[in-house]
């Protein structure tokens, strides 16, 4: 297994996006990384970026990760989510029985991807349990372990819950041999996350391959990366991702705009209408990158001093992600427009980014009621989400 602990990897990153958009249109059409570009991740050890230093990992910044995330979605949007999604699910070591932590992600390729919370195991002597089917797998296809999040019942029938009462999650993993999978993303954006279905039948989970993640009495690593929870990774990765996605478009449409002169038209750099737009669109992006980041940077000087995570933490990750999804996206639908004709046709790669752009819109990090939890905690006077009170 190659390890890469210290490394650039926004500069890996930047240096392999020739390879990912060589590759892209068959991405596009298999729906899935080619082995071209998933022998490059791992060989420069991008997909270990937030695995713990002792496992071989980076364990980098936050914000590292974040730079890794926007180089390689200039180059290919599903290319990018697929790495995000694996290298989060990395995570998950911090949490796990050494032996178990090596044995997922030391024998190659080393590569763990899960789908969305659901269903239930049940307990028995040595571990679980399981029989279930799970969705939005994104990164399967490449992944040599998978993992499902699972309420437990014990023996009884009884659910199992923490000590506030709330149900017990546990994270189990299991070897995608173990594992029937289920072709089914057909869809009109991030067609090559390869975001399929997955199944177990009386599948036994040791207990050492069941995680409590996220839980911080489970967490087994010191470092600030590991005070975030892997959702709140989630979402700044992938707002980074949109942010990548939109700069790629934008430039897009500058490039055409330079050359472009429209039937019985001034060329388009000449139209006061569209300078203006390009630099309106062009603070919006940079202003939303710069908020992104910024917020990324309180955050992680908090923790690297030893500071916990807390609620004013959550509040300012989430809404930064959010906010910075949806403005990438209205940068996308700018750069879309101006492209006028242009943009329709599949060479241009206008229409992808559209597409794309779009199906990251509607995920779970760029949900509206985002903004509801934020506003509740802000009219609640009980909380001070102030940068400055951080």
């Amino acid at each position: 297994m190659t390890r890469h602990p210290g490394v650039d990897l926004a500069e890996r990153a930047r240096a392999l996006a020739p390879l990912i958009m060589r590759e892209a249109d068959e991405i596009e059409r298999t729906r899935r990384l080619t082995p071209a570009v998933t022998s490059a991740l791992i060989e420069n050890g991008l997909y270990r970026a937030l695995l713990p230093k002792r496992f071989g990992g980076a364990e980098v910044p936050l914000e590292t990760f974040m730079q890794m995330q926007e180089e390689i979605a200039k180059a290919d949007a599903s290319t990018a989510w697929c790495l995000g999604q694996c290298s989060v699910c990395a995570m998950t070591a911090a949490y796990l029985d050494p032996d178990a932590a090596n044995e997922i992600f030391n024998v190659a390729p080393g590569i763990l991807a899960w789908g969305a919370i659901n269903h239930e195991v049940q307990a028995v002597p040595g571990g679980y349990m399981a029989s279930a089917r799970w969705d939005f797998a994104s990164g399967m296809r490449q992944a040599s372990w998978l993992g499902a999040h699972v309420r437990v019942v014990e023996a009884d029938g009884t659910p199992r819950r923490k000590k506030d009462g709330a149900p017990e999650i546990r994270t189990i993993l299991f070897p995608i041999s173990s594992a029937t999978l289920y072709d089914v993303w057909d869809v009109i954006g991030l067609r090559g996350t390869g975001t399929d279905s997955y199944s177990v039948e009386n599948l036994f989970i040791p207990e050492k391959f069941a995680a409590l993640r996220d839980e911080p009495e489970a967490r087994r690593e010191d470092g600030p990366l590991y005070k975030l929870s892997t959702n709140m990774v989630f979402g700044m990765g992938f707002a980074a991702t949109s942010v990548g996605v939109a700069r790629a478009t934008l430039d897009a449409a500058i490039d055409l705009a330079r050359a472009k002169t429209p039937q019985a038209l001034k060329a388009m750099r000449d139209n006061n209408a569209v300078q203006g737009v390009i630099g309106r669109t062009e603070a919006q992006l940079r202003a939303t990158r710069a908020y992104l980041y910024a917020t990324a940077a309180e955050v992680w000087r908090d923790l690297s001093r030893g500071d916990a995570v807390s609620e004013a933490h959550r509040i300012a990750l989430r809404m930064a992600a959010t906010w910075t999804i949806h403005q990438s996206a209205a940068v996308v639908d700018t750069a879309y427009r101006m492209a006028g004709a242009t943009a329709v046709f599949n060479a241009n790669k206008f229409e992808r980014r559209f597409r794309d752009m779009h199906a990251i819109a509607q995920q779970i990090q760029g949900r509206d009621a985002h903004y509801e939890d934020v506003g509740k905690v802000i009219l609640s006077g009980n909380l001070d989400v102030s940068p400055t009170a951080r």
